[in-house]
């Protein structure tokens, strides 16, 4: 499986994948770490990540950019209104009041969502990632804002969706910068907490996140944020400035112009780079509007007057993030900077006078989210053991869910499921008393922003029927999911019976009765309000809640009765029956627009890949003009007559012309079919060219193949004496039928001059040198035959008495004795060692040998 991390930002993305060795950052196909966010809509196709930025000078209104801001935000919110008014292209409210970005694609104007320009983003970081891992990519972890509400988190699964992408995960960026961070800290304390700040800012948001590490682990403490703080509103600053300027000074009004606003913008953003490293800076752009070249000058003083307002909301977040997380500035440890907003000097020196201590700067500011989301893939997946590392996220709004009680009197209750700073993932259940079918809100509440809607979603539980007449028990889920979004999972209906049992066995609890069938009555004063969280499983996490277990046993389970009557001959049996549940997100994408988006997506994909095509097809004809019109010139002039040159020049110039003419805009058919025709004429030339080139290496190896096996048949070497003298004289015989076709054909081939077309091909003589040892090299290799096998000879012991003892002998004897048993055994002895046939006539001598 694939473990990439997507960093989206605002201007740009970073693509990040995890190896064996580590993280490593993706490269784009300029050989750039950073991608931009923009899609370009041509005539033909779009243009993506860097072609995209390539084509947006020239066709800047339909240019999409900073789609980010765009997601998930109704088309009233006031800030969107204010980013409108920057944007070079169109953007209009739709029918479901979120905004419509219009541009020009395939001759005709076309509307586009969010959703589906992000998905675009998606799709062209995934060709890059692919491209970099060889293998399909699927499997990721994408790193979102802190602040993205329900609504923008739905978003962006389902633009990963039409991209054909599976997040693992939807990872705050704070939290993997945080991770990127703390997991390579070999010194983290063991019992005592070691506090780290960080400062986010990006190009359009400032986030702020404050983390405890110990030992493996981290705790996200606090999260605040600032939506609208980031690069572009220094940038912003510095393009009023310059506009106003240039209308006193020249005379010229940008914001009349598409085309200058987006210069003097992107000179704005060079400019604030330069000024983030020099005291002053100049501004020159050539020809910015009415054929005017225009200069200016700033100093970083004059730079942070005119961007005061703006620094001064820097120290918002800060002080919120410390007031959350309970600290003060002396707990505070490190102050760790990142983001690409992030080197303005003066922002720099807001942070060091509020927490008194100098930031620092550890870490990749532009890429650490990326390295951060790659690691929490890695770490979710089973293809990468990664250091035991505990990741202790915390939501950073509080949700409730709302409903309507029976009684007709009183007012909606709610209560808070999932208070602020709730682990992630984590599962909670509630307890219903309910007759009919009913309807739970589910709301963020106490959010402090006002750019968060606080409806998110309508659960409708039912239609269920009471077995009694009476009101049902129901158990209701409620998940906060891995990637921060709400939902009712399910519901249950417990119906309980009493059931008559032997009086013995009353005292016996069952084994598998589950806390969650045994809460108490309703304690409010109709009886109809809810249990509201369980005091068991109020504060469970995923994977092991009461409503869970609850919902993996069978239908019937037996569970005690809580009473003092333990000789009551009867216990209860809960029943459980599923209750359907209907959900209702306020504006997210339905299931059928979604695969409708899919499908564009693959059709406008499909386009792009066949304009890609044509293309490097109509690139293949251009290059093949030139490359042969300077080869006949050069290499190819001795392999051409005087009158095919002339020739094929002519149609070369016809076909150059052809091309910047009438075949500037044709299919790729139509350039395959030109190409292939020059190619008819062309082709026998190259193959002239290239028949003299390798023949004489073929001709070589051929005519040392002939005298190789030649001079082995003729030798006189013993590895070739076993072979028969009939076998050696068929080698030699087809080595000069080989040599003799060799000398006739070169000959002809000598005779003829380089433009006239081969008799002796080079694949001719490969096919003889081929066929020449087939024939010969099993024969001239044939292994020698194998010795004939040793036999030994036949051994009879010695007759020995069974029941005379042994006469004694004198020394003499004893040495006469020896003598005449050890001769034969050494004289066998040898026989054996130089493998010559030992003599058998004498058996005894042998035996005595032997023994």
């Amino acid at each position: 499986m694939s473990v990439v991390g997507f960093d989206l930002g605002n201007e740009s993305c970073i693509v990040a994948v995890a190896r064996q060795r580590g993280i490593d950052v993706v490269l784009n196909e300029e050989s750039k770490r950073e991608t931009p966010a923009i899609v370009c809509f041509g005539d033909k196709q779009r243009f993506i990540g860097t072609a995209g930025a390539a084509s947006s000078t020239m066709n800047p209104k339909n240019s999409i950019s900073q789609i980010k801001r765009l997601l998930g935000r109704k088309f009233s919110d006031p800030e969107l209104q204010s980013d409108l008014a920057s944007f070079p292209f169109r953007v209009t409210e739709g029918p479901d009041g979120f905004p419509l970005v219009h541009a020009r694609f395939l001759g005709e104007e076309r509307t586009f969502t969010p959703t589906q320009l992000l998905a675009m983003v998606l799709s062209n970081l995934k060709g890059i990632a692919e491209g970099n891992l060889k293998a399909a990519v699927v499997d990721c972890c994408i790193g979102i804002p802190v602040y993205f509400s329900d609504l923008q988190r739905r978003a962006v699964l389902d633009a990963a969706t039409i991209a054909g992408l599976r997040p693992l995960r939807l990872f705050h960026e704070t939290t993997a910068t945080a991770l990127a961070y703390g997991i390579y800290k070999t010194d983290l304390p063991e019992h005592d907490q070691l506090n780290v700040a960080f400062v986010d800012v990006g190009h359009a948001s400032m986030q702020v996140s404050i983390v405890g590490y110990k030992k493996g682990q981290l705790k996200m403490l606090s999260h605040a944020y600032d939506r609208s703080l980031g690069g572009r509103d220094f940038d912003e600053a510095l393009f009023k400035h310059f506009a106003a300027k240039f209308k006193e000074e020249y005379k010229i009004d940008v914001y009349q112009n598409a085309r200058a606003c987006l210069r003097l913008r992107v000179a704005c953003e060079k400019l604030k780079k330069v000024l983030s490293a020099n005291p002053e800076a100049p501004l020159n752009i050539e020809c910015l509007m009415d054929e005017k070249d225009v200069r200016g000058f700033i100093k970083r003083e004059e730079f942070e007057q005119i961007s005061a307002p703006v620094l001064e909301r820097v120290k918002g977040p800060l002080e919120k993030a410390l007031a959350e997380a309970g600290l003060t500035t002396e707990n505070v440890h490190f102050v760790e900077v990142v983001g690409s907003g992030s080197r303005v000097p003066a922002i720099i020196k807001i942070i060091t006078e509020f927490f008194g201590k100098e930031p620092r700067r550890t870490m990749n500011a532009s890429e650490c989210v990326a390295r951060g989301c790659a690691l929490q893939c890695a770490i979710l997946s089973p293809t990468f053991k990664v250091r035991e590392f505990q990741v202790n996220e915390g939501f950073p709004f509080s949700i409730a869910l709302s409903w309507k009680p029976d009684s007709q009197n009183s007012g909606p209750q709610h209560t808070v499921v999932f208070p602020k700073g709730n682990a992630i993932p984590s599962v909670k259940a509630l307890t219903f008393y309910r007759s009919s079918t009913f309807e739970v809100d589910v709301l963020y509440v106490d959010t402090g922003d006002t750019q968060i809607p606080q409806k998110i979603s309508t659960y409708t539980i039912g239609p269920f029927q009471p077995s009694k007449g009476e009101k049902a028990k129901l158990k209701v889920k409620v998940r906060l999911n891995i990637h921060g979004i709400v939902t009712v999972d399910s519901a249950m209906m417990l119906d309980e019976e009493d059931v008559e049992v032997p009086v013995s066995s009353v005292n016996e609890a069952p084994k598998d009765a589950t806390k969650m069938d045994t809460d108490d009555a309703p304690s409010g004063p109709s009886g109809t309000d809810v249990n509201m969280q369980e005091p068991k499983s109020a504060d469970t996490t995923e994977g092991a809640t009461a409503a869970e277990n609850g919902a993996q046993e069978p239908e019937e389970k037996s569970v005690p009765m809580e009473t003092d009557a333990k000789v009551e001959p009867s216990k209860k049996k809960v029943k459980k029956i599923a209750v359907p549940v209907n959900e209702l997100v306020y504006g997210a994408l339905p299931a059928a627009d979604l695969e409708k988006a899919v499908e564009k997506e693959y059709e406008m994909a499909l386009q792009d890949r066949v304009m890609e095509e044509t293309k490097e097809k109509k690139n293949a004809v251009e290059a093949y003009v030139y490359d042969m019109r300077n080869k006949l010139y050069d290499k190819y002039n001795d392999f051409v007559t005087p009158e095919e040159k002339e020739g094929l020049i002519a149609r070369l110039q016809e076909v150059e012309d052809w091309l910047y003419e009438d075949g500037e805009d044709e299919t790729k058919g139509v350039y395959i079919a030109k190409l292939e025709e020059l190619k008819m004429i062309g082709d026998p030339i190259e193959a002239r060219y290239k028949e003299w080139m390798e023949r004489g290496s073929a001709f070589d190896q051929l005519f040392y193949c002939i005298n190789s096996f030649r001079e082995a048949a003729l030798s006189n070497d013993q590895k070739f004496e076993h072979i028969d003298i009939s076998e050696k004289q068929k080698v030699i015989n087809e080595c000069s039928e080989a040599e003799n076709w060799l000398r006739e054909r070169k000959q002809q081939q000598d005779a003829l001059p380089k433009f006239a077309n081969p008799v002796l091909l080079v694949s001719d003589l490969k096919k003889k040198a081929e066929t020449l040892d087939r024939f010969c090299k099993p024969i001239m290799t044939k292994p020698k035959p194998a010795p004939k096998p040793q036999t030994p000879p036949p051994q009879t012991p010695p007759p020995q008495p069974e029941t005379q003892a042994p006469e004694p002998q004198t020394p003499e004897q004893q040495q006469d004795g020896a003598g005449a048993t050890g001769e034969p055994a050494s004289e066998g002895g040898a026989q054996e060692a130089s493998g010559e046939q030992m003599d058998t006539d004498k058996p005894e001598n042998s035996a005595e040998a032997s023994a």
